[in-house]
């Protein structure tokens, strides 16, 4: 049985960084880059026994805005289910009550999402972003 739990102490880098920096949002992402974005968010961890099998984290205020970033379901766990439960966890938390937005961005897992209630923007006109001219360059190259 696989559980889910956001105690820090249990996440496991060597198993973390390596699924992100192998992402298609995050290649080649250095490792201490992951651990700031690990210590200034909400991490969630799911474990099968005391493996690390999943990881979601959140960058929140707890009062009105979360997006939700990172979530990695490892390939031996894949299929269950497992990515739309971790968000869920934080969409059902306690602590995510009343949250007015809850973002997140997907290239192949709108499905996934969508059962949970999130979706498109209801007004993407007024949705804008800055991204450093690394992260511009490779989603402009990208399909």
């Amino acid at each position: 049985m696989i559980t889910l739990s956001d105690d820090a102490t249990r996440l496991q880098l060597d198993r973390i960084h390596p699924w992100l920096a192998g992402s298609y949002w995050s290649p080649g992402i250095a490792r201490d880059l992951v651990e700031r974005a690990i210590a200034g968010s909400h991490c969630l961890g799911a474990y099968d026994r005391d493996v690390q099998v999943g990881f979601a984290r959140a960058i929140t205020d707890h009062a009105t805005f979360a997006w939700i970033a990172d979530v990695w379901v490892d390939e031996s766990v894949r299929g269950r289910g497992l990515a739309r439960r971790m968000v869920g966890w934080f969409v059902d938390h306690p602590r995510f009550a009343g949250i007015r937005r809850i973002g997140l961005v997907t290239a192949d897992a709108h499905g996934v999402y969508e059962a949970i209630g999130f979706h498109a923007p209801l007004r993407p006109e007024r949705y804008m972003e800055r991204l450093d001219p690394d992260t511009a360059a490779r989603l402009r190259a990208e399909p």
